[in-house]
């Protein structure tokens, strides 16, 4: 049976690679992969993990087997979107448990008792399971806002791409957070820390027969714990997700390899890549972004400023940038015309 389940996983860290059951990723790379998410797809999760949450308190309440495969339907739905996000497609997970839990908890007359049980650690981690999932969405809003702001306003500006020239921007990045938290939530000290459990293993390297690597193998409780740590290492390895300044979407740097168009067919193109017709485009721009790119910043700084005087709150902040996002990726993708993105931007 497949150890993995949505919250508890583990993956393996060796070199400048991470790896799921065997498959190989570079750093950073299963990062860019969320960061290109569409914002459409973590809003549709919140109204299944609604529509969920509805029925489990029916089921609580009637104890049915009616009720049983009613709340499994509604979590299966649920399932059909998260199993296939990036990292847990790349996973072994035990996805028969997962899509008959419910029936199978109230088949079995100790552990339904026990989950029943508000004083029991059965009911704790019931009640764990269902707030991780209430949360699910909005960690994923959160780890691509504080990201999508990070690079845009400290790492795009760099001249260099390396390591040491992302921890650079990087710290300049956590002195100013740590900053305007003294200020503004001085009961919060900020920090990038995430709990884990971390043991060193040997294991096979999948791509040389008979060679055998030094691995961390880490479990982790949360997605959003996994990306946050793939990103850090990542650029402690010198690679960072960088914004193409052509289609809008995000694409990884590895090797300090500097460029700012990705590698994909361009929009409106059928063979021509980003990085051939990109230059074009940036050459004829005085600021060297796009025009959308030119917009987002200045609603981005625009938000930050509010944030910072304390106008608007932190969940504010991060529900307003989820949809500048979804305007700039539509813009990017030549959605929207000139006039309309600029008129939506205003909007925020």
């Amino acid at each position: 049976m497949a150890e993995n389940t949505f919250d508890r996983f583990s993956v393996f860290f060796t070199g400048d690679t991470v790896f799921l059951d065997g498959a190989a990723f570079p750093l950073g790379q299963l990062t860019t992969d969320v960061l290109n998410l569409n914002g459409g797809l973590l809003t549709e999760i919140d109204q299944r993990v609604d529509d969920f949450i509805s029925v489990v308190w029916t089921l609580l309440q009637e104890k049915t087997d009616s009720a049983a495969r009613s709340a499994q339907e509604r979590l299966n739905a649920v399932w059909d979107l998260v199993f296939d996000l990036p990292v847990y497609r790349g996973l072994r997970l035990d996805t028969e448990t997962a899509r008959s839990l419910f029936p199978d908890l109230l088949s079995d007359r100790t552990k339904w008792s026990e989950a029943l049980d508000v004083d029991s650690e059965g009911h704790r981690m019931f009640e764990e399971f269902l707030s991780g999932l209430e949360y699910f969405a909005e960690s994923l809003r959160n780890f691509r806002g504080q990201l999508d702001g990070m690079l845009e306003l400290f790492f795009e500006p760099l001249s260099r791409r390396s390591a040491e020239a992302y921890a650079e921007a990087y710290a300049a990045y956590f002195t100013d957070m740590a900053a305007a938290g003294e200020l503004f939530f001085p009961e919060q000290e900020f920090n990038q820390s995430f709990p884990a459990q971390l043991c060193f293993v040997p294991t096979v390297d999948p791509a040389e027969t008979g060679k055998v690597l030094l691995a961390e193998k880490v479990e982790f409780r949360y997605l959003s714990h996994f990306l946050y740590t793939d990103f850090y290492r990542g650029l402690m390895a010198g690679n960072a997700p960088r914004r193409c300044h052509n289609c809008g979407r995000y694409f990884l740097l590895t090797a300090a390899y500097n460029t700012c168009y990705c590698n994909n067919v361009a929009p409106g193109e059928t063979e021509r890549t980003c990085r051939k017709v990109g230059a074009h485009r940036k050459a004829n721009h005085p600021t060297g972004l796009s025009p959308a790119g030119v917009e987002y910043r200045r609603v981005y700084n625009r938000l930050k400023a509010r944030k910072q005087r304390g106008k608007i709150s932190r969940d504010e902040w991060n529900a307003t940038m989820s949809q500048v996002q979804e305007v700039l990726d539509l813009a990017e993708q030549g959605k929207l015309s000139d006039e309309e993105m600029r008129k939506r931007f205003t909007a925020f």
